[in-house]
């Protein structure tokens, strides 16, 4: 059986990288000769879009059985989801390590993706989408940052920039002048019916964009 995971070295006892689509490596390991064979993804660290499914198209491309990683977003978790790919979240120590788990029967596949959208991308101004923040179901919209600060649910009517982190400063220049309040925020679906659909239509796009991506690779 061969078994995927997000690594940040090309050797089994190198360390988990928590990050899936935007891992610095993907090894698949035989699990009965522990044989390793390393996925370059340095493409995907910094990709603007799409890093999830791209390499969780290589992980299908190998013939893998399950993944083992540390975080999975919404798209790759249903990419995964359409190709019969168990996901095994939460994963720390060293890829041995974890694959000795898998094999003693002490992991549960995860029901869903445990990050937001784009989890791990770096960028510039003080600007991290990796950060805990970005994980689902935790962190605030708010802090202490300048400019047209998230804070409390209220809109800042700073000099310029937002700045939605944590404690950072922000993009602007000038002091926010926080205004308390309710923000703009979506609307929620009206439906569970109409979360149904859009949820189906996603993985149907997705479907699509992995089977173009699998000609892709075919033809290279």
């Amino acid at each position: 059986m061969k078994i995927a995971v997000s690594s940040k070295g090309v050797g089994i006892d190198s360390e988990i990288d928590e990050r899936f689509g935007r891992a610095a490596y993907i090894l698949i390991i035989d699990s009965d000769s522990l044989d390793v064979e390393v996925l370059d993804n340095s493409e995907n660290i910094n990709a603007a879009q799409g890093a999830g499914i791209q390499a969780a198209s290589m992980v299908s491309g190998k013939g893998a059985e399950a993944l083992l990683t540390g975080s999975c977003g919404p798209k790759a978790m249903t990419a995964f989801s359409a190709t019969g790919i168990q996901v095994f979240t939460g994963q720390t120590g060293t890829v041995r390590q974890a694959v000795e788990r898998f094999k003693q029967g002490g992991l549960q596949p995860s029901a869903g993706a445990n990050v937001v959208e784009k989890f791990g991308m770096t960028g510039g101004s003080g600007v991290n989408a990796g950060g805990p923040q970005s994980r689902m179901g935790g962190g605030s919209m708010g802090g202490s940052g300048r400019g047209m600060g998230m804070k409390g649910g209220g809109r800042g009517m700073g000099g310029g920039g937002r700045c939605m982190g944590g404690s950072g400063r922000g993009m602007g220049g000038g002091r926010g002048m926080g205004m308390q309040g309710v923000g703009n925020f979506p609307p929620a679906a009206s439906s569970k019916q109409e979360s149904l659909a859009e949820l189906k239509k996603q993985a149907a796009d997705l479907q699509q964009q992995m089977e173009e991506i699998q000609r892709k690779i075919k033809n290279i």
